[in-house]
């Protein structure tokens, strides 16, 4: 690799950086000022655009995101004169930009409270009822998590096309609706709930498992997801499932410290030392997961998954989990909600408490069913019950498979190390 061709490699992977850590405190924020969630989507692609043109020539900016949101700005700015309307607006996004140039860049936008209220607006108007429930899926992860259209195809088990067409459609639809950049009034909330907690949801399980990339966790993505729980349980204190979301998002959020060992590679949950949990983010799962319970209502879709985590969270060792206990929330959850991955993280709670065989015949009816054909930790369990069913050479090809599917490259390494130690 060249000289040239190495700067402009390290300019685009710190544009990518940049974009999945800023992208919704971006959109958000020129959202809010164009009062226009599709042009400000439109905004930051262009801003990401020259950022690919001149950071190879200029250098990267010292702060990144800053540059960003005001070159996105700009062109708002621009924007609005071209169409010679909206002179009041353009002069105040034009004094607020002349003050970001002149203080700390990073400052600039306010205090954190205000775009942590920006970025829960997002989720909502994303999540609003007039799109499709796959298009706020699609646009919210694409916006809030700043997840490419690749890695959000692999989130929601679909093509690239789909994904695309899914996003388009769902700007369009806003934009017809003009739906407003706010959280919605106190009486539309509940029919936007469900929604909202599946994106936090996805949000949460992209930092605890990344889909993609170098890295196999995003704890910044994560506590993100966390505190956005938080906000919304503060705007509807009555509904369980919200502190339920919550409970299971602190539980898994526990083992952060021992998920990743010294070297980069993925810890498996058995490996892990249990005395470096965050025993504080257990204690906090408890308490919501208690107060989810204390409305009287059962646990619902996310009850059931923080019952699971709770588990294992106050299990003092591995060998001392309830396994039984699991397979029977596993049975629960997917009476309620049936699915493929749900069956698959059951047939792992059955092979602890009844033995590898009994897993291997739910796992190879997920094999054979095909809607997991590409997905990674299907075919991840599958070798690890060929191994200690004591078949070491299918065990290992397994291993390599599951490598070979899209993933993260971390965990993608792990697994062919388990298939060379095999081998």
């Amino acid at each position: 690799m060249d000289a040239r061709t190495a700067v402009d490699t390290h300019a685009r992977r710190a544009v990518e950086a940049v974009w999945r850590a800023e992208s919704a405190r971006i959109v958000s924020a020129l959202t809010r000022h164009t009062g226009d969630f599709a042009w400000a989507e439109d905004l930051a692609q262009e801003a990401l655009v020259e950022a690919l043109a001149r950071w190879p020539q200029a250098g990267i900016p010292d702060t990144p995101g800053a540059w960003l949101l005001s070159v996105a700005k700009r062109r708002a700015i621009d924007g609005w004169r071209r169409r010679e309307r909206l002179q009041a607006r353009e002069a105040v996004m034009a004094h607020d930009l002349r003050e970001v140039e002149a203080r700390h860049p990073v400052e600039a936008d306010g205090d954190p409270d205000r775009i942590d209220d920006d970025v829960l607006r997002l989720v909502f108007v994303a999540c609003h009822p007039v799109l499709p429930a796959q298009a706020r899926l699609a646009l919210t992860l694409r916006t809030v998590a700043g997840l490419t259209t690749e890695e959000i195809a692999r989130v929601l088990l679909t093509t690239v096309p789909t994904v695309q067409q899914r996003i388009v459609r769902a700007k369009r639809s806003l934009a017809e609706a003009g739906v407003p950049f706010e959280v919605p009034d106190r009486s539309e909330r509940p029919a936007r709930l469900a929604s909202v907690l599946q994106v936090l949801y996805l949000l949460f399980t992209e930092g605890y498992a990344s889909a993609t990339g170098d890295a196999a966790i995003r704890p910044d993505v994560a506590r993100e997801a966390v505190r956005l729980g938080r906000v919304l349980a503060a705007l509807m204190p009555t509904e369980p499932e919200i502190f339920s979301l919550i409970a299971l998002m602190e539980f898994q959020s526990s083992r952060f410290a021992t998920r990743i060992g010294a070297d980069g590679l993925p810890v498996p949950l058995a490996e892990q030392h249990r005395g470096s949990w965050d025993r504080s983010a257990i204690g906090r799962g408890r308490a919501a997961l208690a107060h989810a319970e204390s409305f009287g209502r059962g646990l619902g879709y996310y009850g059931l998954q923080a019952a699971v985590a709770e588990c294992h969270a106050v299990a003092p060792t591995f060998d001392d989990t309830d396994w039984a206990l699991i397979v029977r929330l596993y049975d629960a959850l997917d009476g309620l909600a049936p699915s493929p991955v749900v069956r698959l993280n059951r047939a792992v709670a059955v092979s602890m408490a009844a033995g590898p065989d009994q897993a291997m015949l739910i796992v190879e009816d997920l094999v054979a069913d095909g809607s997991l054909d590409d997905f990674r930790p299907l075919h991840a369990v599958r070798a690890e019950l060929l191994e200690r069913l004591g078949e070491p050479d299918a065990a290992a090809t397994a291993f390599r498979h599951a490598a070979d599917l899209p993933g993260n490259e971390a965990e993608g390494r792990a697994l062919r190390a388990r298939a060379d130690a095999l081998g």
